[in-house]
């Protein structure tokens, strides 16, 4: 690099949030590669970075007032608060998982207007090859749906795996996991290493092998989504999505645990556990609801990050943070994938942003541009060409467009 460019990581305000933009290993590779780094103090504590580890890995550590002052970008996990974001100035970069579809898309807008370089990974173009390793929602859906079989496993009071004891053999337990995308396979993978009897269910025909190749077994309805525009599943009809509901309630009964991974960038996720279906479940079973938020969820009364016991024993989980919940790991990945992309718009010390580049075309947030919700979760993306520099961008500029989705599909 023949210019600094400094690079700032800050303390994550949400609650209940524990992760970091930037670990120490990952900031080691920065300062080797010519970049200034600045952490806020205590931004790692919760993941389990001390400061003291930063510094030794060659970054500073300051107050969030003079690490702003500072800063040419500005990485961080989730959207940094309002009092955070009005205090970023023209020309200063922001990236992040930031929420930039649905209504919560005129905020950032509004950010972008005032010159600030907004750069959403949520709206990353996932299929495409060279924007993997930038793929935090994946890296993020990994975490989750491991965790999800775990957190299903503690609240389960059963055995997971089948036990033979001198007192007897007790069954494996029965886990369907609805959605197979990213989080939806980790989660029948790690619950086929806990030793559970695992199927899965997707309302893609294609994904049946994704799911047999695991070494669980693959649920059927009627309902299926063909191919529409991208190459992904069409949405359902609400015909269709009450006959799914109806099929499904009829076989979720019968299983120990469910693990629901549905979720609809910037939209409402779909409902597939209804309330009924919960009410004829086993005293005992387990749903884990990684869609649950505050739009919803895919659950009949999941409440978000709380646990609720039916009226007929069922544990319905709302499960929406559990990358949070694993900071160290979820940490990690994300901080790779934050700095890919970051390698991806950085030239030789400086901003290099081209919009016709469909990694930085996809995931610069610039004013006058349509939000897109897809009609359900999935991995929009075409293939794309490099970047080339250019300055940051007036207030009208070229608009986008998101490919659609699948349902379900783990975010």
């Amino acid at each position: 690099m023949t210019t600094t460019l400094t690079v700032a990581a800050l303390v994550e305000r949400a609650a209940g949030e524990q992760r970091v933009a930037l670990v120490p290993e990952v900031v080691t590779r920065l300062v080797a590669d010519g970049y200034e780094v600045l952490l806020e103090s205590g931004a790692g504590a919760r993941a389990f970075h001390p400061d003291e580890a930063y510094v030794a890995a060659g970054a500073k550590v300051d107050s969030l007032d003079a690490v702003l002052a500072a800063a040419d970008v500005v990485l961080a996990v989730r959207r940094p608060e309002p009092a955070v974001l009005d205090r970023l100035r023209p020309g200063q970069v922001l990236i992040g998982l930031l929420d930039a579809r649905g209504d919560a898309r005129a905020g950032l807008d509004a950010l972008a207007g005032r010159g600030v370089v907004v750069l959403s990974l949520d709206l990353l173009p996932r299929t495409l090859s060279r924007a993997q390793t930038m793929d935090a929602l994946s890296s993020q859906a990994s975490v989750a749906g491991y965790r999800a079989a775990l957190v299903a496993a503690e609240a389960f009071g059963r055995y997971v795996p089948m036990m033979i004891t001198a007192a007897g053999t007790a069954r494996p337990a029965t886990v369907l996991v609805l959605g197979a995308g990213v989080a939806g396979l980790q989660a029948i993978g790690t619950a086929r290493r806990l030793g559970a009897q695992v199927s899965g269910y997707d309302v893609r025909p294609a994904a049946r092998e994704e799911v047999t190749s695991l070494g669980a077994g693959f649920l059927r309805t009627s309902v299926t989504a063909g191919a529409g525009e991208g190459g992904y599943a069409r949405a359902l009809t609400p015909e269709e999505q009450a006959v799914q509901q109806a099929e499904l309630g009829q076989q979720i009964r019968t299983f120990d645990v469910v693990i629901t991974t549905a979720q609809v960038p910037g939209g409402r996720p779909p409902v597939l556990v209804t309330a009924e279906t919960l009410a004829a479940m086993k005293p005992g079973s387990v749903v884990v609801d990684l869609a649950s938020g505050p739009l919803g969820g895919n659950v009949d009364g999941s409440v978000p990050g709380q646990r609720v016991l039916t009226d007929g024993g069922v544990t319905v989980i709302g499960a929406g943070d559990l990358p949070a919940r694993m900071p160290t790991g979820a940490s990690a990945a994300y901080a790779r994938n934050v700095t890919a992309l970051l390698a991806a718009v950085v030239r030789d010390g400086a901003l290099a942003l081209d919009p016709q580049d469909e990694v930085v075309g996809a995931v610069w947030v610039r004013p006058a541009e349509p939000a897109v919700v897809p009609a359900a979760a999935g991995v929009p993306g075409t293939d794309a060409p490099a970047t080339a520099a250019v300055a940051p961008p007036p207030p009208a500029a070229t608009a986008h467009a998101d490919a659609p989705a699948t349902l379900p599909e783990g975010e």
